[in-house]
């Protein structure tokens, strides 16, 4: 899962923000995401991380500004924006009836993997998030941690450049934290942009070349 990849696209927000009605759930923000790096956004509860995560990766349009994908509009039924960009940002859709190794396979034959190779790459997968011994799971028999590195291990899964994940570390313990660390710092190194809100200081310093602070200004 950390094999050379092609260069991840630039992300860029100028002004975005949401507003509905008479609630601001983002204020107006300028991002800069650059390719084969990792931003890590972060704020207290309520400040609009997951707005903006959701801005950048094309599922919610701003209300105010503008969101690019190298410079295409961040817009998830653009193939292209679809294609690079896997994102985790809430519970994905998981079916009750399909195993661990069946949802992965389900991704694999989407995006149109070798269905001759595919059993190995699905353990593979599964194996990479530590879970490769409930691959025969239903998702509703997963502990709650388990679930996240499941939902992890989807997204990380299937191909593309780019990763937007709203608070990774939810649910993980410490080990497993460093675990997702370290696999989205090889992502980073392998040629992957990668965006994350996390309220974790170690998973930041472990991943991020830069931080931006919604409560201030952005660092290095």
């Amino acid at each position: 899962m950390t094999a050379t990849v092609a260069a991840g696209p630039r992300f860029e927000a100028v002004g975005v923000s949401k507003t509905i009605g008479p609630s601001t759930l983002l204020a107006p923000v300028d991002v800069v995401a650059e390719a084969g790096r990792c931003l890590v956004v972060r704020g207290h509860n309520g400040i609009g991380k997951t707005t903006l995560l959701r801005i950048l990766a094309g599922t919610l349009a701003p209300t105010t500004g503008s969101a690019t994908i190298d410079g295409r509009t961040a817009d998830e039924r653009d193939p292209a924006v679809r294609r690079a960009v896997a994102a985790l940002i809430g519970a994905p859709t998981a079916y009750r009836d399909l195993t661990l190794a069946d949802h992965l396979t389900l991704v694999d034959a989407t995006w149109g993997g070798d269905a001759t190779s595919c059993a190995e790459r699905v353990a593979a997968g599964l194996d990479a998030l530590a879970v490769g011994h409930l691959a025969d799971r239903f998702p509703h028999e997963l502990s709650s941690g388990q679930s996240q590195l499941f939902r992890l291990a989807l997204v990380l899964f299937r191909p593309g450049t780019a990763l937007v994940l709203d608070e990774p570390e939810q649910r993980l313990d410490t080990d497993m934290r460093d675990l997702v660390a370290g696999l989205l710092a090889g992502r980073r190194d392998a040629g992957s942009t990668v965006v994350l809100a996390s309220h974790d200081p170690r998973l930041s310093e472990r991943v991020a070349d830069e931080v931006i602070d919604l409560d201030g200004p952005a660092r290095s």
